[in-house]
């Protein structure tokens, strides 16, 4: 009895079927799953941490709300103090996880009681704006740009120059929106990154480690459909768009953000630039740099680099 010999072209069409699958099925449904489980969620500000105006002695808040690209109302807050001919309007980004800006009304009361209006808000799927989820990183830089329109039009900041502070999220957010707004006066960046894929992988390499590498391609065009230009919109390419003054803040031991997907990206090109401030620590890790208690004299450098804009 003769054995059949094996087809070797039959097996390398099984071996090309077995990679379709995998490369055109398994890994993007793979990617879809593990997006939307950071991406596909509302984050809410722990009741227990929550900051209230009357934590602040004089600071006054007032409510208000925009709206961002698909409809959604955004929640705002507009904060001030009394006897104070305002220098300026800070618009604030915040961080992802922990809900919305209400973690950094430290900041925001630091800044009204040296001079400046504040203008915060929700982003999308965040404690008091609408959303059924965050979406995706890019989603902050559209919120930030709707935000800054919706200053810039608004009768209580005319004439006001306009500066951007943004934590972790809203550092990258800041930066890359100036693709949008290049007319924005400066900007602050503490612990962002440069780009949407730039955090996806240090995140996913914490998550998955080594396989994030499989996903990144798929992510980047799961966003890139959903988003457009700003899912590959860089803080880089902000820069060159715009003359605004540029402050980079980071910690080399943060392990949220490495410091290697923004602050060192930065100040390898504009470290010799007159209109770029660099402001590194290594011991500050992701959140605790702007601590208040911990690292008082941030707040005071990004007042003293703000002001010296205000005339310009």
């Amino acid at each position: 009895m003769k054995l059949k010999k094996k087809n070797p072209k039959r097996i390398w069409i099984i071996i090309a079927l077995i990679l379709a699958v995998f490369f055109l099925v398994l890994l993007p449904l793979i990617s879809l799953y593990v997006y939307n489980l950071v991406f596909g969620v509302r984050y809410q500000t722990d009741k227990e941490y929550m900051l209230y105006t009357e934590d602040f002695p004089g600071l006054i808040m007032e409510r208000d709300e925009f709206t961002s690209n698909e409809g959604q109302k955004l929640a705002a807050y507009f904060y001030r103090r009394e006897g104070y001919e305002p220098k300026g309007v800070v618009v604030m980004a915040h961080g992802i996880g922990g809900g919305g800006h209400n973690p950094y009304m430290v900041s925001a009361n630091y800044f009204t009681e040296n001079g400046y209006y504040v203008f915060a808000y929700d982003a999308t799927g965040n404690d008091n704006s609408e959303g059924k989820a965050v979406g995706g990183l890019p989603q902050g830089v559209i919120d930030l740009d709707h935000a800054i329109t919706y200053v810039e039009q608004n009768e209580k900041f005319a004439g006001l120059p306009v500066f951007l502070f943004g934590h972790s999220w809203g550092g990258y957010s800041v930066t890359s929106v100036l693709n949008q707004h290049p007319e924005v006066t400066a900007v602050c960046s503490v612990s962002g990154f440069n780009e949407s894929s730039d955090l996806l992988q240090a995140e996913g390499k914490n998550m998955i480690g080594p396989a994030i590498y499989l996903l990144i391609p798929y992510v980047n065009l799961y966003e890139k459909i959903k988003f457009g230009n700003y899912s590959s919109q860089t803080g880089m390419d902000g820069f060159e768009k715009s003359d605004a003054g540029v402050m980079i803040v980071h910690s080399s031991d943060d392990d949220t953000v490495p410091i290697q997907y923004g602050y060192d990206i930065y100040y390898g090109k504009y470290s010799t630039d007159s209109d770029f401030v660099f402001v590194k620590y290594d011991d500050m890790g992701h959140s605790r740099i702007l601590s208040m208690e911990e690292n008082p004299e941030l707040m005071e450098k990004v007042v003293e680099f703000f002001d010296g804009y205000v005339d310009r």
